[in-house]
């Protein structure tokens, strides 16, 4: 197959120094990446003009596709909301993958996103990881199931108050978790043969049994200490999803080894749980020792705007090299995906966006994008970008 030269590129690989020069792709992976490089014959040279190079940024918390912009009901299957617990509803089954996002996240330069369930319910079901770019959800998988999703706080307590049914207190939210693991954990004991059929108790056991990790939506810092204390009691890999006031207990988040997935970070206080929500924290949680992924939780925020999020992390304190790390191998580590996509290493796929410049500066736009080395998007002779056919 041909080779494709990338030269004449300001290459920020994410893991190593920047520098000027080449990147090979060949069968959709990095060959080989560096300042002076030979250029195989059979190569198709692209020339980059000196814009920068680095692996397509990753969003590991997004509704993309199952909360579709501007439908309306039609549009809307974030959450089902019938029963508190869905530990067996799968978020794969309801993407729609011709939903504008998609287009919106690759002009964005957002090559692999992870689309969650909503946080409606205590356990709201099994997320999935994509790439961007597809026309059947089936051929954009990435990892499935990449994780299951739950909630603590205030949206499980609020739904299924509203309905005079538990959960409706932070107590039942847990106790509902709990019992679920529980019968989870007594399923999972019996003899395969004695098992009945299960799919809750299934879908729970990857999670005890650490195939998958647990995803906790949580806000207030004691809505987290509550995440961290029921990981430990049944010994499962937590991630935190969202944890606005993480950078209070970072230190507890840190000593625990938890990940959090920081955002979205340009919103307004819309609910009392995001009333101390800063643009620091993701600094903070940093200089703490806890690995951190910005998120866009769209369509909260829009996910072409990702990478505008982190810049605002870097106007408050966070080091411009950590937040790239943060939309790129971070989430990529959070999802199980680093040993192929997050950072432009060779034998990883060749995940790649070319800008007009520091991708930080908000001024500088995406020009071409690909995904495992086929073109995606580029723009055309008025600056317009043009997405590949699916």
């Amino acid at each position: 197959m041909t080779c494709t030269a990338i030269i004449h590129a300001h290459v920020v690989p994410i893991q190593g120094e920047p520098f000027d020069g080449t990147v090979l792709v060949r069968e959709g992976r990095i060959l080989e990446a560096g300042p002076d490089l030979e250029i195989p014959a059979d190569a198709a040279v692209i020339d980059a003009e000196g814009g920068w190079l680095l692996p397509g940024f990753v969003d590991a918390h997004v509704h993309l596709g199952v909360d579709e912009e501007g439908e309306g009901w039609a549009g809307q299957d974030t959450n089902e909301m019938t029963d508190p617990v869905m530990a067996a509803a799968r978020a794969i089954d309801a993407i729609n993958p011709v939903e504008v996002g998609f287009d919106d996240a690759i002009i964005g330069g957002v090559t692999a996103v992870n689309v969650n369930p909503g946080s409606g319910n205590p356990i709201g079901g099994l997320a999935v990881a994509l790439r961007t770019h597809g026309r059947v959800v089936d051929e954009m998988v990435l990892r499935s199931p990449s994780g299951l999703k739950a909630a603590l706080g205030e949206n499980p307590k609020r739904v299924y108050g509203e309905m005079k049914q538990t959960p409706s207190t932070r107590l039942g939210v847990a106790l509902t978790i709990r019992k679920a693991f529980a019968t989870a954990r007594a399923w999972a004991a019996k003899d395969p043969a004695e098992r009945d059929a299960d799919l809750v108790s299934e879908a729970l056991v990857r999670v005890l049994e650490r195939e998958i990790p647990w995803r906790q939506h949580a806000h207030r810092a004691d809505d987290i200490a509550t995440a961290l204390r029921i990981a430990e009691e049944f010994g499962y890999d937590l991630v935190l999803d969202h944890g606005t006031e993480a950078y209070l207990i970072a230190d507890r988040v840190a000593a625990a080894g938890v990940p959090v997935l920081y955002g979205p970070l340009i919103v307004s206080r819309s609910k009392v749980e995001v009333r101390h929500r800063t643009p620091t924290a993701p600094g903070i949680l940093t200089a703490a020792g806890v690995q951190v992924s910005i998120i866009t939780d769209h369509p909260v925020v829009p996910i072409e705007h990702l990478v505008y999020q982190a810049a605002f992390a870097v106007k408050h304190g966070m080091a411009p090299a950590d937040a790239l790390r943060a939309i790129t191998l971070h989430p990529a580590e959070v999802l199980g995906l680093a040993d192929r996509i997050g950072s432009i290493e060779v034998g990883k796929e060749a995940d790649l966006v070319l800008w007009e410049g520091d991708p930080l500066d908000v001024r500088n736009r995406s020009l071409r994008v690909w995904q495992e080395g086929r073109e995606v998007m580029r723009r055309d002779a008025a600056g317009e970008p043009v997405i590949a056919p699916r």
